[in-house]
């Protein structure tokens, strides 16, 4: 299973710089939060804040709330609304706010591999976005995400304090809708690479390398990304 996922992982990379692509470095900043209110139930929060290319302004601004049922330990299902802002001002010219807003499911697998950690996520989303003519369109995006965090102190039951590394993958696909957008089935690819923190059971601070790989209409853009992202869990 392991060598399954690794190998995804490399074939996804490669894949990602077979293209002529246009080079860009941004900084992410993310704040993730998990809630649960009880045995059940609970609330999902994050907020991201994204610099343009080499970081002269915040590009997009990210909210997604969303209520999570507890399945049991290892797996929860989500339902949540995202509210997205785009940046897409140009020298010379008047600033331009674009926004989109989401709505999302998801369905969240966790499980041991050895001595790491596994979070398995798949997320469907409805997407209305706001074109630079004022008109909306809507899309549907399929999302699938696989990340390993590996305690740095070696194989553990429960990881609760210390360091650890992350190794995560994340692939877009268009399914509805794409001739609105690139054409293309295949959005984008996201991997990342992270050391990080734990102080407790309710805290992670990590930072990381993140490539984004997205598949334009003319051209494609890897995206050069460093990111700091704080997680709690209450």
């Amino acid at each position: 299973m392991k060598k399954l996922i690794l190998g995804l992982l490399f074939f996804l990379s490669v894949g990602t710089t077979s293209a002529q692509t246009n080079i860009q470095n941004s900084g992410w900043f993310a704040l993730f939060n998990s809630t649960k209110f009880n045995e059940k139930w609970g609330l999902a929060f994050d907020a991201q804040f994204r610099s343009s290319d080499n970081w002269e302004y915040v590009r997009n601004v990210l909210i997604r709330p969303g209520i999570t049922y507890y399945i049991n330990d290892k797996n929860n299902i989500t339902a949540g609304y995202l509210y997205t802002t785009t940046d897409t001002r140009l020298i010379g010219t008047t600033n331009t706010i674009l926004t989109e807003n989401r709505i999302w499911e998801q369905y969240i697998f966790t499980h041991k591999l050895k001595s790491s950690f596994v979070s398995h996520r798949a997320r469907l989303e409805q997407r209305f976005i706001e074109q630079t003519n004022g008109d909306e369109i809507f899309a549907q995006r399929f999302r699938y995400f696989v990340r390993l965090l590996q305690p740095l102190q070696g194989k553990v039951e429960s990881f609760s304090n210390g360091a650890f590394v992350a190794l995560q993958d994340e692939v877009f696909l268009n399914i509805q809708n794409k001739e609105l957008l690139n054409n293309s089935l295949f959005d984008q690819n996201r991997l990342y690479l992270a050391v990080g923190y734990r102080f407790s059971k309710q805290m992670d601070l990590e930072v990381g390398y993140l490539n984004q790989y997205t598949n334009g209409v003319a051209r494609n853009t890897s995206n050069r990304v460093v990111q700091l992202a704080l997680y709690t869990r209450f």
